[in-house]
């Protein structure tokens, strides 16, 4: 198994407009035209009586501050939180769309807080491809910026591979891919991509990618996801978080969830390290038999020997959950491997070669039984344990994203500290945590 491995860093990039994908930067007010490919935008303002506005699809999307009181209003109706709404010695003002939900915001010592949010699906079709290049922001006299969304944290992290599960290398450098948080649930989060340097450690934004679906209209904040080159061509392998509610379980009954995973194959001359996209997808059929599986999500594709491994995760009920493996000559035609089905809160399932062999490595959660909790576990392609990484666990549940560099291990992983205050609950994590082996 690997070496033991200790934290070297930890980093923690918070933007709500991506530095990479400012598209409005000026020192006074007016309405500009900001069409956007996916509905993650966000405009910040230093004018702290504002309002900041975004104009969508005939609805009004404002951040309002109003005797140190911030709130969000939506067409003339005022949503205010009734315990978070008072800023404390406020320096900026923000309203953002995620998804399905508008935030507005102040930007604290502390940094952007979040003061009131309201969840638009009664309102209009946020993800309608028209409305978002009809898409306009609104800034005070005071200016302001305007431009992608980018991230209150980051999770799920993995390094984007050659088809043989190797690193992709660009002189040097490592590429991720990670979940860029957003201010809520899973529905407020999008996939990104991460230039990092294997010697200073330095994190770098370079794309961000969305989602079509096969079966719906619209465009999806889609994440947990795994960016693979595979004989000249991109494979993107994702999990369909995009729209994610718990389902509801009625007289004991398992509810199926409509979570599963998606794989595009973007057209020849895409280059989905940079930049913003909106790739089209197809399903990734996973094979489930036997498993009572409701859902599925966290892919990891490696093509060895003539043929494709793909781990996945596999939900009994929400949340019950276990890693499992499939293989086959195509992803097309997969068949069951094995599946850790004595599990039940594990996963983040990655393929990596330790020792000349593929070995299947997977997040043992807290919530797991005795014996099985806060560890990163290694199994053979049958699923059967093999024994636990020596590193340090963090706290949420980390995916082991591990590869082999000149330096030795490296593992890029992350933790559930969360982010953007009190009002946003679970989901705005996390810290990215950087292992070396000794």
């Amino acid at each position: 198994m690997l070496p033991r491995l200790e934290i070297v860093r930890r980093t923690r990039p918070v933007d709500l407009v991506s530095p990479g994908s400012v598209r409005l930067d000026r020192a006074s007010g007016g309405t500009v035209p900001l069409p956007s490919v996916a509905p993650y935008v966000a405009a910040t303002t230093p004018d702290v009586a504002g309002p900041v506005t975004l104009h969508l699809g005939g609805s009004r999307l404002a951040a309002v501050a109003d005797g140190g009181s911030v709130s969000l209003d939506v067409d003339g109706t005022d949503h205010r939180s009734r315990r978070f709404h008072r800023t404390e010695s406020p320096s900026g003002l923000a309203v953002t769309l995620t998804g399905t939900h508008a935030t507005a915001w102040s930007l604290e010592p502390a940094g952007w807080v979040a003061r009131a949010r309201h969840d638009l699906r009664e309102v209009l079709d946020t993800r309608e491809e028209a409305a978002l290049a009809g898409l306009q922001v609104e800034l005070p006299p005071a200016g302001g910026l305007a431009g992608g969304f980018g991230q209150l944290g980051l999770r799920d992290v993995r390094f984007v591979t050659e088809e043989d599960g190797a690193p992709l290398r660009d002189g040097g450098a490592l590429w991720l891919t990670a979940t860029s948080a957003g201010p809520g649930f899973f529905d407020t989060a999008h996939t990104s991509v991460w230039r990092l340097d294997p010697d200073t450690l330095d994190l770098a934004h370079s794309a961000d990618l969305f989602f079509r679906r096969p079966d719906r209209p619209g465009v999806f904040g889609d994440h947990a996801t795994h960016v693979v080159r595979a004989a000249g061509r991109w494979l993107v392998a994702t999990s369909t978080w995009g729209d994610f509610e718990a389902p509801t379980t009625r007289a004991g009954r398992r509810t199926p969830a409509g979570l599963r995973v998606t794989l595009a194959e973007p057209p020849t001359g895409t280059d989905v390290l940079r930049g913003t996209h909106v790739l089209d997808t197809r399903e990734l059929p996973l094979p489930t038999d036997g498993l009572e599986s409701i859902a599925t999500w966290d892919p990891h594709l490696v093509h060895r020997d003539g043929g494709w491994l793909v781990g996945f995760v596999s939900a009994r009920r929400f949340f019950d959950f276990h890693p499992a493996l499939a293989g086959g000559a195509s992803l097309e035609d997969l068949r069951l491997l094995g599946a850790a089905t004595d599990r039940r809160s594990t996963e983040g399932t990655t393929l990596v070669e330790v020792d000349g062999r593929m070995v299947v490595l997977a997040s043992d959660g807290r919530d797991s039984r005795r014996g099985q909790r806060a560890r990163f576990a290694a199994f053979d392609l049958a699923m059967r344990d093999l024994g636990t990484l020596d590193a340090p666990y963090p706290t949420n549940l980390p995916w082991p994203t591990v590869a082999r560099t000149d330096e030795g291990w490296l593992m890029v992983t992350f933790n559930g500290r969360a982010a953007g205050g009190s009002l946003l609950g679970y989901g705005t994590h996390g810290d990215v945590v950087v292992m070396r082996s000794r």
